[in-house]
């Protein structure tokens, strides 16, 4: 990369049904402090809201955005194919709900060039827009939520296993093939699995800040984590030795809770103990997590633990081993550099 000319940027977004936030989050990557050459290219699911026609007028306004069409509608598809559609040897990973800080790319040029790194992520700094996305943006970054996942409560830079969204050397995408389209979910920590294996470094860096935008209702949020649930399973029977004692934690509270309530109902009220200690956990941990909202918010923070930790706990639980051999069966190789 140059020291002179900054390299050009290919931003690409994999969008369905983000009529809310989409137009938002391409105006802070359009508003980029960043000197080089850019295009976004916005991969279009089969939305049933406004996204399209939204993406069409941000496509009117400015030259430097396109769409290509993503007919399954699935994450790895469209981000495959707004990959192959983009020309830039720098490749930026948005979402449609997600919104760049202001130097987000100028920051993650340089920590490419600095570290020698094929990808680089930072933090997904959770933001809501009323009391329930604030109760949610609360839990998503305390660790009683999400335990000690530094792209979720901040850490030290350094090499990781796997970042939030990322910056990438195009070359690294393409030697690899891009990402593994039997990964509907996961397919982030599946990708950069196979760029470490072939020698790859992906760093973290609270220096690199995405303001995500929770989901907007209880059953949103407990679909999310279900499928995060499902998928980590997915991942921990594709890579044995990836599991951890933090992922283990919600499908143990689950049985835990569950023994506890069929305890105390059949056999002894002393079974209520162990819900009754989980419900006053995390009301305790809520009261931290909420320092400075509004009363309303601060009062949901509990429900919104007790969604992801059951909904994490019950996807990991019941996640077919029928859909890990589907996905093990898909294993790409890593592919070495020449």
């Amino acid at each position: 990369m140059s020291d002179q000319q900054p390299p050009a940027v290919s931003v690409i977004m994999p969008v369905l049904n983000e009529e809310r936030h989409l137009r938002n989050s391409v105006r802070h990557i359009l508003a980029q402090e960043y000197a080089g050459e850019m295009e976004v290219v916005i991969a279009l699911g089969p939305s049933t809201d406004r996204t399209d026609e939204i993406a069409a007028e941000l496509v009117r306004e400015d030259p430097r955005v396109h769409t290509v069409p993503n007919p399954s509608g699935r994450t790895p598809a469209a981000l495959n194919a707004a990959i192959k559609a983009s020309r830039h040897p720098v490749v930026v990973r948005v979402d449609g709900h997600g919104m760049l800080s202001p130097n987000y790319i100028a920051t993650a040029v340089r920590l490419l060039e600095e570290t020698g790194a094929q990808n680089v992520g930072g933090i997904m700094h959770a933001e809501g827009e009323n009391d329930w996305e604030h109760a949610v943006a609360a839990a998503m970054t305390s660790k009683i939520g999400v335990g000690n996942a530094a792209f979720h409560t901040g850490g030290e830079a350094g090499p990781a296993e796997t970042v939030y969204l990322g910056v990438f050397r195009r070359e690294a995408l393409e030697r690899q093939g891009g990402y593994n389209e039997e990964f509907i979910r996961a397919q982030d920590w599946e990708l950069n699995f196979r760029i470490r294996e072939a020698g790859g470094l992906i760093w973290f860096s609270p220096e690199l800040k995405v303001s995500y935008r929770p989901r907007p209702s209880v059953r949103e949020l407990a679909k999310q984590y279900r499928n995060y649930g499902r998928w980590r399973h997915v991942v921990a029977r594709y890579h044995q030795g990836s599991i951890n004692l933090r992922y283990l934690a919600p499908p143990t509270a689950v049985v835990a809770i569950a023994a506890g309530l069929v305890t105390g109902a059949v056999l002894t009220p002393w079974g209520f103990v162990v819900p009754a200690g989980y419900l006053a956990a995390i009301a305790a941990g809520s009261v931290p997590a909420g320092k400075g909202l509004p009363v309303k918010a601060r009062l949901q923070i509990p429900v919104a633990l007790a969604t992801m930790h059951m909904s994490w706990g019950w996807g990991f639980l019941t996640s077919p081993r029928s859909l890990a051999k589907k996905v093990i069966a898909s294993r790409r190789p890593a592919v070495l550099a020449r």
